[in-house]
């Protein structure tokens, strides 16, 4: 079985009118001649798919069933001066895995399948004009010591998100030949289409870690820890930037030795040439109350690590939603704890930042 139909077996498309008029979406379309097609006045409001409650119980089957076509019409990169200088405008949102703690079903009511957004071409020349406009970068930051970086995958997984379009690929080639700008995002997916692209170090794909323990209860149809850690230097290889993503870090009874057992994972299983170009981000759980009563209806046990009123404490969101994060003077403690470990497990991974 290949990685696509283990995680996709499309059955219905959703596409707003006359989505046809992109060469994107006539792509996508007969790469699933069989499925059903359905027109929708717009991707954002979808009768029966989002705000159903009674989708809760679909939750993987829609992921794996439904694929939504739409216009991207707002265009803008939002700074961000953490992972990245920017935040694209995103090619697609949504995902085919399941990972129960992902912030991005808080906000689309019930599912969460793949959206592609059809107007590749105006997305790709928004983004070379606008990396044009920052000329060079005035001076190293956390984000890239040279180079002006995009988030192209903050709504979903872009190894996912290859499988069903051609926009991944288009935007690693943008990125391959922008002289002073390059891609990133972050994937639970070892999807080796990518190794035949030509990224040409334009861009840094984040592998995000956690021990399996864990992993095996939160994230939900992703590939194995292992798998992820095993093909970090063939990227490398295939000249991609490959940083980790140690996120979320969620922390229980044996948390801190897991993670020792990981980081020797890592260690282990990768090369000198990937270990020089090494870089890790730490993000410590934030959850979700609403999220929270969400994946009760779904996969209850995962929450039994996610939900731990014991060790968090209530913040209020921008947009007013409660959510909840580790206690401060513990978190605190915590993150010391793990920079302490990688720095004595995988001495040659530089921090970016941890929070």
């Amino acid at each position: 079985m290949t990685l696509a139909d283990r995680l996709l077996d499309i059955k219905r498309i959703y596409h707003e009118p006359e989505i046809e008029r992109f060469a994107r979406a006539r792509e996508v379309l007969d790469r699933f001649p069989d499925a059903e097609r359905i027109e929708v006045l717009s991707h954002q409001a979808i009768p029966g798919l989002y705000g159903n409650e009674g989708n809760v119980s679909d939750w993987v089957r829609n992921k794996r069933e439904v694929l939504v076509l739409g216009e991207k019409k707002s265009l803008s990169a939002r700074r961000n001066e953490r992972s990245s200088d920017w935040i694209a405008p995103s090619t697609a949102n949504g995902c085919a895995m399941a990972c129960s703690y992902c912030y991005v079903p808080r906000r689309k009511g019930y599912a969460n399948p793949i959206t592609v957004f059809t107007n590749i071409d105006k997305i790709l020349g928004y983004l070379e004009r606008h990396a044009a406009r920052q000329g060079v970068k005035p001076a190293p930051n956390q984000c890239d010591p040279v180079d002006w970086v995009y988030d192209i995958g903050e709504n979903s997984d872009c190894s996912v998100d290859a499988m069903v379009s051609d926009n991944v690929a288009d935007l690693i080639e943008l990125f391959a030949r922008i002289p002073n700008a390059k891609a990133s995002f972050a994937t639970k997916l070892v999807n080796r289409d990518l190794l035949t692209y030509d990224p040409r170090a334009g861009t840094r794909i984040r592998f995000s870690l956690m021990p399996q323990n864990t992993s095996r209860l939160v994230d939900i149809r992703t590939d194995k820890v292992a798998d992820r850690i095993a093909a970090i230097d063939d990227f490398v290889e295939a000249g991609y930037e490959v940083h980790l993503n140690f996120s979320p870090v969620i922390v229980h009874e044996n948390w801190l030795a897991d993670w020792a057992q990981l980081l020797e994972q890592i260690a282990d299983g990768t090369n000198d040439r990937t270990k020089a170009q090494l870089a890790a981000e730490i993000i410590y759980l934030t959850h979700n109350e609403g999220l929270h009563d969400v994946n009760l209806g779904w996969h209850p046990k995962g929450e039994d690590l996610l939900w731990r009123p014991d060790l968090q404490q209530v913040k209020r969101s921008e947009s007013g939603q409660q959510n909840v994060r580790y206690k401060s003077p513990w978190k605190g403690r915590w993150v010391g704890q793990l920079t302490d470990l990688i720095a004595e497990k995988l001495p040659s991974c530089r921090i970016r930042y941890a929070f």
